[in-house]
């Protein structure tokens, strides 16, 4: 089998000693061995290059086998795969779209019992080979279609979870709930039969009102970034819930965690604006796909620049807003006849928030290079002015 040829002693120590290398260059030499093809050691370079940022577990145990690419791109993080494990526990759990089996095997420490489900048989068959060296003994792996499994038994789980597949069968990328694989909304009442919690993982691009409309019973929705990028986004489904609905902002930003969480059916909530103050600041990813813009502005009594420029300022320094802060240098008008000449050849980090051109555009025109410790953002004012904020990181400490 392909799996203990690549276990075996040569071909691991092959395999580390070239971890590093040209991937091209290393696959244009060949297989140095008769019974593995170079393009099988290739996969599992790139699977440990994956690994050692993405799921650090799985790259420090040297016997874990790695899939093709696009199955590790499509993989969840180590870091996210132990937050979803902080929103589930119970007696016996079931992951419906298993895959290389991160999610899984981090769900699973909160049951006494786990089931992994997996359509694709190399897939499962690697799941099941890097729980055995993992010790994940309470991991049950079966390889077929997950919903045509469970109709087949009585069995019952305290929780759920599903990744459907966002691709066709033709590999085009889908985005609505109902084409993706399985289909949670056309299964739903199915699965609320077999659990009355289901915790549902999506793509980051889902609109959320969208999700809501083809969804019934969520109970939360977690937003989740890393480094101030969107991942993914979790919904949390429960048996005939009727009520308002949790939504949970969090940025895993380095060592630090920046949550936010809020009851979105509040509408009481007036917009508190004001002018540029001596402090800036910008909400980070999960903020901006959550819109609790009115939310973030009440609990952290930080007015809003605009209504639709989503930045705010305070007087004194807020340290727990969720989001990048910034002291403010100066603030001019985009109509100043002085701009061009305090802009050209200067280097700042830019930003634009409810503008009408482009950072691209506005670098060329002003000749501002890229970097630098200095910040200029390009927004609108209270009075629907247009205005350039200069600013400078602000100290925390």
């Amino acid at each position: 089998m392909l799996q203990e040829a690549l276990l075996e002693k040569e071909v691991q120590s092959f395999i580390k000693k070239n971890q590093k290398k040209d991937l091209p260059a290393l696959i244009l030499k060949g297989s140095p061995f008769d019974h593995i093809k170079i393009q099988e050691i290739a996969t599992q370079i790139k699977g440990m290059r994956v690994a050692e940022k993405k799921f650090p577990l799985f790259f420090n145990n040297p016997r874990i086998l790695y899939p093709p690419k696009l199955n590790l791109e499509q993989t969840s993080s180590q870091i996210t795969a132990e937050y979803k494990s902080e929103l589930v526990e119970g007696s016996s759990g079931a992951d419906l779209t298993g895959g290389l089996g991160i999610d899984t095997y981090f769900l699973a420490k909160k049951f006494d019992s786990f089931q992994y489900y997996e359509m694709n048989k190399e897939l499962s068959d690697i799941a099941a080979h890097n729980f055995k060296e993992l010790e994940a003994t309470d991991i049950s792996v079966h390889h077929g279609d997950s919903l045509d499994l469970l109709r087949q038994t009585d069995q019952k789980f305290d929780w759920i979870y599903a990744d459907p597949a966002r691709r066709d069968e033709h590999g085009g990328k889908v985005y609505h709930l109902s084409e993706c694989t399985p289909n949670i909304p056309e299964e739903l009442d199915f699965l609320l039969g077999k659990s009355d919690h289901i915790l549902l993982k999506t793509s980051p691009i889902l609109d959320i009102t969208a999700g809501l409309r083809e969804l019934n019973f969520v109970k939360e929705i977690h937003i989740i970034a890393v480094n101030n990028e969107v991942k993914e986004l979790l919904w949390l489904i429960e048996k005939n819930r009727r009520a308002d609905l949790k939504l949970t902002t969090i940025n895993f930003q380095g060592k630090k965690v920046q949550k936010f969480s809020f009851d979105r059916e509040i509408k009481t909530l007036n917009t508190v604006l004001s002018k540029p103050l001596n402090y800036l600041y910008e909400p980070n990813a999960s903020i901006m796909k959550s819109g609790l813009f009115t939310e973030v502005s009440t609990t952290f009594g930080v007015p809003k620049l605009h209504d639709h420029s989503h930045i705010y300022t305070s007087e004194t320094l807020v340290k727990e807003f969720p989001g990048r802060i910034f002291q403010v240098i100066g603030v001019k008008s985009f109509k100043d006849k002085n701009l061009k000449k305090v802009l050209k050849n200067k280097k700042a980090n830019v930003t634009t928030r409810n503008f009408p051109d482009s950072v691209e555009n506005i670098r060329k025109k002003y000749r501002i290079q890229d970097g630098g410790s200095d910040y200029i953002f390009f927004t609108t004012n209270l009075e629907d002015e247009k205005i350039v904020v200069f600013c400078k990181k602000a100290n925390l400490a």
